[in-house]
Protein backbone atom coordinates (compact mmCIF):
# COMPACT_ATOMS: atom_id res chain seq x y z
CA UNK A 1 0.00 0.00 0.00
CA UNK A 2 1.28 3.48 -0.79
CA UNK A 3 1.43 6.50 1.48
CA UNK A 4 -1.90 8.08 2.37
CA UNK A 5 -2.77 11.71 2.83
CA UNK A 6 -4.60 12.88 5.93
CA UNK A 7 -8.00 12.85 4.17
CA UNK A 8 -7.61 9.18 3.22
CA UNK A 9 -6.49 8.20 6.73
CA UNK A 10 -9.50 10.06 8.10
CA UNK A 11 -11.84 8.34 5.65
CA UNK A 12 -10.47 4.86 6.38
CA UNK A 13 -10.47 5.22 10.16
CA UNK A 14 -13.34 7.59 10.86
CA UNK A 15 -10.94 9.75 12.87
CA UNK A 16 -11.40 13.43 11.99
CA UNK A 17 -8.41 15.21 10.43
CA UNK A 18 -8.36 17.60 13.38
CA UNK A 19 -7.94 14.64 15.74
CA UNK A 20 -5.17 13.21 13.56
CA UNK A 21 -3.34 16.55 13.75
CA UNK A 22 -3.84 16.57 17.53
CA UNK A 23 -2.52 13.00 17.82
CA UNK A 24 0.50 14.05 15.80
CA UNK A 25 1.05 17.05 18.08
CA UNK A 26 0.86 14.71 21.11
CA UNK A 27 3.38 12.32 19.51
CA UNK A 28 0.93 9.44 19.15
CA UNK A 29 1.35 9.31 15.36
CA UNK A 30 3.82 10.87 12.94
CA UNK A 31 3.40 12.06 9.39
CA UNK A 32 6.14 11.18 6.92
CA UNK A 33 5.91 14.28 4.76
CA UNK A 34 3.50 16.40 2.80
CA UNK A 35 1.77 16.42 -0.54
CA UNK A 36 1.05 20.09 -1.03
CA UNK A 37 -0.50 21.23 2.24
CA UNK A 38 -1.72 17.76 3.24
CA UNK A 39 0.18 15.55 5.65
CA UNK A 40 1.20 12.11 4.39
CA UNK A 41 1.16 8.98 6.52
CA UNK A 42 2.66 5.53 6.19
CA UNK A 43 -0.04 2.83 5.93
CA UNK A 44 1.15 1.47 9.31
CA UNK A 45 -0.60 4.47 10.88
CA UNK A 46 -3.89 2.58 10.44
CA UNK A 47 -2.82 -0.11 12.90
CA UNK A 48 -1.45 2.49 15.29
CA UNK A 49 -4.76 4.37 15.18
CA UNK A 50 -6.57 1.08 15.84
CA UNK A 51 -4.37 0.58 18.94
CA UNK A 52 -5.17 4.11 20.07
CA UNK A 53 -8.89 3.45 19.54
CA UNK A 54 -8.68 0.23 21.55
CA UNK A 55 -6.86 2.04 24.35
CA UNK A 56 -9.44 4.83 24.40
CA UNK A 57 -12.30 2.31 24.40
CA UNK A 58 -10.58 0.58 27.32
CA UNK A 59 -10.47 3.78 29.32
CA UNK A 60 -6.81 4.70 28.90
CA UNK A 61 -5.99 8.41 28.76
CA UNK A 62 -4.03 9.64 25.74
CA UNK A 63 -0.93 10.18 27.92
CA UNK A 64 -1.16 6.55 29.08
CA UNK A 65 -1.50 5.37 25.49
CA UNK A 66 1.40 7.55 24.44
CA UNK A 67 3.62 5.92 27.08
CA UNK A 68 2.83 2.52 25.52
CA UNK A 69 3.87 3.52 22.00
CA UNK A 70 7.38 4.15 20.74
CA UNK A 71 8.25 6.64 18.00
CA UNK A 72 9.41 3.80 15.72
CA UNK A 73 5.91 2.30 15.63
CA UNK A 74 6.47 -0.45 18.20
CA UNK A 75 4.67 -0.94 21.48
CA UNK A 76 5.97 -1.18 25.01
CA UNK A 77 2.90 -2.32 26.88
CA UNK A 78 3.17 -3.16 30.55
CA UNK A 79 1.20 -6.39 30.90
CA UNK A 80 0.45 -5.76 34.59
CA UNK A 81 -1.00 -2.38 33.66
CA UNK A 82 -3.13 -3.98 30.96
CA UNK A 83 -4.32 -6.63 33.42
CA UNK A 84 -5.16 -3.96 36.01
CA UNK A 85 -7.18 -2.03 33.39
CA UNK A 86 -9.00 -5.26 32.45
CA UNK A 87 -9.86 -5.74 36.15
CA UNK A 88 -11.14 -2.16 36.29
CA UNK A 89 -13.30 -2.84 33.23
CA UNK A 90 -14.67 -5.99 34.91
CA UNK A 91 -15.74 -3.88 37.90
CA UNK A 92 -17.38 -1.33 35.59
CA UNK A 93 -19.19 -4.10 33.73
CA UNK A 94 -20.47 -5.49 37.04
CA UNK A 95 -21.76 -2.07 38.13
CA UNK A 96 -23.40 -1.50 34.74
CA UNK A 97 -24.93 -4.99 34.79
CA UNK A 98 -26.38 -4.36 38.26
CA UNK A 99 -27.74 -1.02 37.09
CA UNK A 100 -29.29 -2.57 33.99
CA UNK A 101 -30.93 -5.33 36.00
CA UNK A 102 -32.27 -2.89 38.59
CA UNK A 103 -33.77 -0.74 35.84
CA UNK A 104 -35.24 -3.80 34.12
CA UNK A 105 -36.70 -4.96 37.39
CA UNK A 106 -38.24 -1.52 37.99
CA UNK A 107 -39.72 -1.50 34.49
CA UNK A 108 -41.35 -4.92 34.95
CA UNK A 109 -42.16 -4.81 38.67
CA UNK A 110 -45.88 -5.11 39.46
CA UNK A 111 -45.63 -2.29 42.04
CA UNK A 112 -47.60 0.82 41.08
CA UNK A 113 -44.41 2.92 41.02
CA UNK A 114 -40.76 1.80 40.98
CA UNK A 115 -40.03 3.47 44.33
CA UNK A 116 -42.77 1.33 45.90
CA UNK A 117 -40.81 -1.79 44.98
CA UNK A 118 -38.62 -2.96 47.89
CA UNK A 119 -36.08 -4.57 45.56
CA UNK A 120 -35.68 -1.41 43.50
CA UNK A 121 -35.51 0.76 46.63
CA UNK A 122 -32.70 -1.45 47.93
CA UNK A 123 -30.84 -1.02 44.64
CA UNK A 124 -31.27 2.76 44.88
CA UNK A 125 -29.93 2.77 48.48
CA UNK A 126 -26.92 0.66 47.50
CA UNK A 127 -26.15 2.83 44.50
CA UNK A 128 -26.36 5.92 46.70
CA UNK A 129 -23.91 4.35 49.15
CA UNK A 130 -21.50 3.43 46.34
CA UNK A 131 -21.93 -0.28 47.08
CA UNK A 132 -23.58 -1.50 43.92
CA UNK A 133 -22.31 -4.85 42.64
CA UNK A 134 -23.59 -8.07 41.16
CA UNK A 135 -24.11 -11.52 42.59
CA UNK A 136 -25.90 -14.39 40.85
CA UNK A 137 -28.64 -14.61 43.51
CA UNK A 138 -31.87 -12.77 44.11
CA UNK A 139 -35.21 -12.20 42.47
CA UNK A 140 -33.67 -11.45 39.11
CA UNK A 141 -30.58 -12.54 37.20
CA UNK A 142 -28.15 -10.11 38.81
CA UNK A 143 -29.09 -8.58 42.12
CA UNK A 144 -27.52 -5.46 43.57
CA UNK A 145 -26.28 -6.38 47.04
CA UNK A 146 -24.00 -4.86 49.65
CA UNK A 147 -20.30 -5.46 49.02
CA UNK A 148 -20.08 -7.11 52.45
CA UNK A 149 -22.52 -9.89 51.47
CA UNK A 150 -20.12 -12.29 49.82
CA UNK A 151 -19.77 -16.03 50.08
CA UNK A 152 -17.13 -17.04 52.56
CA UNK A 153 -14.94 -20.09 52.24
CA UNK A 154 -15.84 -22.80 54.71
CA UNK A 155 -13.81 -25.62 56.09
Amino acid sequence: MKDMDIAEVSRRTGVPASTLRYYEEKGLIASIGRRGLRRLFDPAVLERLALIALGRAGGFALDEISSMLTPDGLTKMDRRRLDAKADELDRSIQRLTATREALRHAARCPAARPMECPTFRRAVRLAGAGRFEVTPIGPFKAEAVPATRRKRKTG
